[in-house]
């Protein structure tokens, strides 16, 4: 029950309130609404509290009925100061920020119905904009009265056709009259838990948020968003026979902010800060966090190192044409079954201020980067984020990445990077945000990697996603002289439950937050000869000559910047050092000599893994192709025995012909026109 003067009070509020400075912020703020137009009053609830304890107390009560009295005074005051006001905005919102306690998804109960609540979550889909009727005009076809309804309150969500006009008090057609109806800008989006609060074994809950006026398009799927609003239930068929007791609830947006601020999730007491300081002083600290790195699993130290660059991570820019260069490492594990890809995986989703962990196939219609979908329901199209979406300002752990979907094989490219996701269908167009660093793990297509054969033919991935990770690692399962080392190490981690010498998961992750949020590595003149003299060094390696195999390319050297930003970050350091530099180029070297070799010629070849085929074999595919549209003579193709023997003048043996043979009916360059005759396409 209200018993205040809410309309005395609020301008009240707004003409005798002043801040901490003196200033009356809110008389500033009604000048800046007439003189820019705008429809929106932005209350701080701490303001207040400060002002009137019964006035606070009656907003987070009673919202639905003392937000339209107060936006009501507020508008008879915008109107009296500037008569022009009314002739272009027809009505404004007071939005409330700053209230004193945030609700999770999972907090919200019953006796929340109908108060002003804050909630924190992740948007995952949104509806374009509609139009909602807020107040219909209709006409009474049988006296021509017209009039509005409903008189006061604002419509619901259902438009309820009057039974009888108000003049001539009798019933019949009443037409809506279109161009005297009142309506309001209208979205529908779903709010989710964000994937760290959500306990484990448990499904994400979900609640429908409603977007109104100048709040539309403020957002986009992916946005982590701290919400105020009303909570509220749809009674829709409340009047209908049969109406089931069970009722959704729904949140009217009041305001929204969008979270930019990802690092800011993970909280850190100055006893934290100044722990990580002194860590960060440690001249073993690169050993100390690799080791930290799933420690309860043996070996694999290269790997962990990669798992670590990409946590830490580079340092993004943007060029004065506003080109972006991405600053976030990507990852590629590629490892026979029970090599400890997931554990790995899992562990660096663990430890990552803000991460999402998928596997190829998506856990939703949206898959890996985004989707429209429709609602079974109501039939509304709803874009919905995907996984590299909601990771966007993180990290995107994907596990088995070989069986994503065709849709984001396509999409994909894009979101790894440009770093962002487009969509045009079913009417909806929108360009998504997934400014995040990928850890992927595949199976080999084999079962097992074969080590005769090139990456591209060993997993089930196109050759232009693999080209977009930074660093690629094979795990291959064989029996050796770490056995004895890996079982003792197995049974250790079974008899205690740390393992010695590492930094705690909870504590690693605020250490990588802080890195994160507070270094900012630069590249010194040093550490630019030192990667300069490298890249001339590789290239020179595959040779002078124009048909040499090329080593390293412009996008290995942004890849190595990267890295070598990483390990300074991991050091709290904002110069790139000589160390730093030497740290990314072994790395590099590692993932180049186990993935980029030609196995013919036994020079490193980056063409094996930015377009699946060493130069030595592009060179075979082009003389095998001569070779064959020079002996289809009359027949009309070249035989098999004629293609060897001429194959064997230019130095390619047999089986290499064969194979090449293989290579060019795979990819459609050449037919089989008769039994072993060949024909180019």
């Amino acid at each position: 029950m209200i018993s205040l003067d809410i309309g005395s009070l609020f301008l009240s509020f707004i003409n005798d309130f002043n801040d901490e400075k003196g200033r009356n912020k809110y008389n500033d703020y009604v000048e800046e609404m007439l003189i820019l137009r705008k429809k929106s009053f932005y209350l701080d609830f701490k303001d207040v509290i400060t002002f009137s304890i019964d006035l606070a107390d009656e907003i987070i009560k009673e919202p639905l009925k003392v937000l339209p009295i107060m936006e009501n005074s507020l508008y008879n005051l915008l109107r009296e100061k500037d008569p022009d006001y009314e002739k272009e905005i027809k009505r404004v919102h007071i939005r409330v920020i700053n209230l004193p306690r945030s609700y999770s998804l999972r907090e919200i109960r019953s006796e929340l119905v109908g108060k002003l609540i804050t909630i924190e979550g992740i948007l995952v889909k949104s509806t374009p904009l509609k139009e909602r009727v807020v107040k219909a005009w209709f006409k009474h076809e049988e006296c021509g009265a017209e009039f509005s309804y409903p008189e006061s309150e604002e419509m619901g969500e259902i438009i309820e056709i009057p039974q009888q006009c108000p003049r001539c008090r009798k019933g019949g057609r009443m037409k809506l009259i279109e161009e005297k109806t009142i309506l309001v800008d209208w979205q529908k989006a779903i709010l989710q838990e964000r994937p760290e609060e959500i306990p484990a074994g448990q499904l994400p809950r979900q609640l429908e948020i409603i977007f109104e006026d100048d709040l539309i398009d403020t957002t986009r799927p992916g946005d982590r968003v701290k919400i105020v609003g009303v909570l509220q239930v749809r009674y829709d068929n409340l009047f209908r026979r049969g109406t089931r007791s069970v009722f959704d609830l729904y949140l009217t947006v009041n305001s929204i902010e969008v979270s930019q601020k990802v690092l800011d999730e993970v909280t850190l007491s100055e006893e934290d800060e100044r722990e990580i300081l002194r860590i960060g002083r440690d001249p073993w600290i690169h050993e100390r966090i690799i080791t930290s790195i799933a420690p309860s699993i043996f070996g694999h130290y290269e790997i962990k190192e990669a798992i670590a660059l990409a946590l830490f991570g580079g340092e993004p820019k943007k060029l004065p044409d506003d080109t972006r260069i991405r600053g976030d490492i990507h990852i590629l594990i590629i490892g026979d079954p029970g090599t400890a890809k997931s554990q790995m995986l899992q562990f660096a989703s663990r430890i990552a201020p803000r991460s999402v962990y998928t596997t190829g196939k998506g856990s939703t219609a949206a898959g890996l980067t985004a989707a429209v979908v429709r609602e079974k329901n109501s039939g509304d199209f709803y874009l919905e984020a995907g996984a590299m979406v909601l990771a966007d300002g993180g990290v995107a752990v994907i596990d088995e990445i070989d069986k994503m979907r065709e849709e984001d094989r396509v999409a994909i490219h894009e979101a790894m990077e440009q770093q962002t996701v487009s969509i045009a269908k079913a009417g909806i167009v929108a360009k998504l945000n997934a400014r995040a660093s990928v850890i992927a793990a595949g199976n080999p297509k084999f079962g097992r990697y074969i080590k005769e054969r090139g990456i591209a033919d060993n997993i089930n991935l196109p050759i232009t996603i693999l080209s977009r990770f930074d660093l690629i690692f094979i795990l291959k399962d064989t029996p050796g002289p770490e056995d004895a080392r890996l079982a003792s190490h197995i049974l250790d981690i079974h008899s205690e439950t740390k393992v010695p010498g590492t930094i705690p998961p909870e504590f690693l992750k605020k250490y990588i937050a802080y890195a994160k949020k507070n270094v900012h590595p630069k590249l010194t003149a040093e550490s630019i000869r030192i990667l300069r003299d490298f890249f001339v060094e590789m290239r020179d390696k595959g040779g002078k000559s124009q048909d040499s195999p090329i080593a390293i390319t412009a996008r290995q050297l942004e890849a190595l910047i990267r890295i070598s930003e990483a390990y300074a970050r991991m050091s709290l350091r904002n110069q790139i050092t000589e160390d730093d530099v030497e740290r990314a180029i072994n790395i590099f070297r590692i993932f180049l000599e186990n993935v980029g070799v030609d196995f013919e010629s036994r020079k490193i070849d980056i063409d094996v893994i930015m377009t699946g085929r060493p130069k030595s074999t592009v060179d075979k595919m082009v003389k095998i192709l001569e070779v064959i549209e020079g002996l289809s003579g009359q027949e009309g193709c070249a035989k098999i025995k004629d293609i060897e023997e001429e194959a064997k003048n230019f130095g390619i043996d047999k089986n290499s012909t064969n194979r090449v043979i293989s290579e060019l009916k795979k990819s459609g360059e050449i037919f089989e026109k008769s039994s072993d005759c060949f024909r180019k396409a």
